[in-house]
């Protein structure tokens, strides 16, 4: 295989990368866990310790899962930018991987279909699973990510918090008392104390006077502070959210405000606010509408979803309206406001939406962000020890000085019946404006620490180790650069930047193009062509090409074109 020399990567590792990479390099055994909070890193993380370990061992592949066909196309990129090739597409229809790519990006659902091709794909592999407690999601899910990448040499599986295993354990995942035990593990106070890694978060925490029908019938009045079962209380927050009532658009009124005012001195700032479902979401960007604020909407059901959320993040539209989509592992640095509208409310969810405001962005002096809350007394508990980790990390630097919550299952009504006899008779914000005026020192709690902010303002980058990364040997043996893997001149190497993946796909459109101009000029069949063009090239099936096969099958189809003609 032809192929050029590729060119070296130089990152500049946090000071916990590279801590987790030694700890990494020194654990024996074959799975190893690391908890980073959102926005700290984890991709850097993974994808040098992918690059190491394939280095160490030529002929090896990487297989990365990801929670969302989103980040399948997230995490592709990033690898480009460390020389490794990873197909975000590939399908066990595909047969055999190209050698001239490093791996592939799945999902946990695509595992859950296709785990005996993965079991021979990832043998022998080194395996990244993105949050990995998705295979606990679904108990299917999780015999499907032990059976496909138990044959692997090397699991690293990572998550953006802590998490508990309250029904069947994650496989490759070591328990101590129900708990995740991780090998790594960097907080978000540790990661506030390092500086210019992530934002200190505030949450305006809004009450409220919500009236209800009950599917019993009951007629029930209540406020954030009345205490409730567990019924009623989902029952209140649901209420709340409604778009019938008047306690959702207040809200967005006021996060609406603090982003304008954030995006005086942050013009590209944005806000998040992450809806219930996809009708909810729509109703609330007609809401934003209403009020002359624009709001891309983006929802599983939207095959263009993914583009949405990536123009978002390098456009300066200021609202973003989501159902779960933009709640784990998307890259949006510019969000700084984030509204929740939603009715889970587990803790793990909880962080995780928390963890898309936290990102730190360079060049920006005031970092803080905010998360806009209904009171519900679930919320308030997981922002409270939130909060406490700021105020710590606040008060130490002032001062020059030195229990986990359970999760709560996600509000569900019942049946179908029961949604049925549950509606809204009117929602009412409770102190808004107090709530939103007090997110300036500690809107997590009225009187405690506010007084110095050193947190707050922009930092720099904690001092780290810098390296200097080759591009891995390719399974097939050599190296490519992100420009290609095909002689200079040739169809998929004549533009510069593409990368491997590119040139395939640009490849494959010149090879269908060619076969289509045969059928015609030959009268053959669009399959017998195909075929012959494949042994011609010398190739079984035009999805296991490399870039150099492709080319060659494209001058063979060329050649007897011509000769056709």
């Amino acid at each position: 295989m032809t192929v050029a020399v590729g060119r070296p990567t130089r990152i500049r590792l946090r000071p916990w990368q590279s801590e987790a990479l030694d700890a990494l390099a020194n654990c024996r055994r074959p799975d190893f866990l690391a908890v980073a909070t959102p926005g700290a890193g984890k991709t850097t993380f993974a994808l040098t310790a992918a690059v190491q370990d394939l280095a160490e061992h030529p002929g090896r592949r990487l297989v990365v899962v990801a929670p969302t066909q989103h980040l399948k196309h997230q995490w592709a990129a990033a690898a480009l930018r460390f020389g490794l090739h990873l197909e975000p597409e590939w399908s066990a229809r595909d047969g055999a991987l190209p050698s001239d790519m490093h791996g592939i990006v799945t999902t946990y659902q695509q595992v859950a279909t296709s785990s005996a091709a993965l079991a021979r794909l990832s043998r022998g592999a080194f395996v990244v699973l993105d949050e990995i407690h998705h295979a606990g999601d679904d108990r299917a899910w999780g015999n499907a990510v032990l059976e496909a990448f138990g044959p692997a040499a090397r699991r690293l599986a990572l998550s953006g918090t802590p998490f508990r295993s309250d029904t069947s354990a994650i496989p490759f995942v070591d328990y101590h008392l129900d708990e995740a035990r991780a090998d790594y593990e960097y907080g978000y106070g540790e990661a506030l104390a390092d500086r210019g890694v992530v934002r200190p978060v505030y949450f305006p925490r809004i009450n409220g006077f919500m009236e209800w029908v009950a599917p019993d019938g009951e007629v029930v009045a209540a406020t954030f502070d009345d205490d409730l079962g567990r019924e009623r209380a989902n029952q209140r927050l649901r209420t709340a959210l409604s778009l019938e009532g008047e306690w959702l658009p207040t809200v967005l009124e006021q996060a609406h405000e603090r982003l304008v005012t954030l995006r005086r001195t942050d013009p590209a700032a944005g806000g998040l606010v992450i809806a219930m479902d996809q009708a909810h979401a729509a109703g609330i960007a007609e809401l934003l509408a209403a009020r002359g604020v624009p709001a891309v909407v983006a929802t599983s059901d939207d095959p263009d979803a993914s583009e949405r959320i990536a123009d978002f993040g390098t456009g300066t539209e200021p609202w973003i309206v989501a159902v779960r989509m933009v709640s784990e592992g998307v890259d949006l640095p510019r969000l700084r406001i984030a509204v929740f509208a939603t009715t889970t409310t587990t803790e793990l969810f909880f962080r995780q939406a928390v963890g898309r405001v936290v990102r730190h962005t360079r060049g920006v002096r005031d970092q803080r962000a905010y998360v806009f809350l209904p009171d519900d007394p679930r919320l308030r508990r997981y922002s409270a020890e939130l909060s406490e980790s700021r105020r710590h990390n606040l008060r130490r630097r002032a001062d020059r000085e030195a229990g986990p919550s359970a999760d709560v299952d996600e509000v569900a009504l019942g049946d179908d019946e029961q949604m049925s006899l549950f509606s809204v008779i009117g929602s009412v914000a409770l102190d808004a404006e107090e709530a939103a005026a007090n997110a300036g020192p500690d809107p997590a709690g009225p009187g405690v620490f506010g007084e110095v902010e050193d947190g707050a303002v922009g930092g720099t980058e904690p001092e780290g180790v810098e390296l200097v990364l080759l591009p891995p040997p390719l399974p097939g043996g050599g190296i490519v650069t992100v420009a290609g893997g095909a002689d200079d001149g040739a169809d998929g190497a004549d533009a510069p930047g593409l990368s491997v993946r590119e040139q395939r796909i640009r490849l494959r459109d010149l090879n269908a193009d060619i076969a289509k101009e045969l059928v015609r000029s030959t009268g053959w069949s669009h399959p017998s062509v195909n075929a012959e063009l494949n042994r011609l090239a010398g190739i079984r099936k035009i999805s296991e090409a490399t870039v150099e096969q492709l080319q060659r099958r494209l001058d063979h189809g060329r050649k007897w074109l011509r000769r056709a003609g």
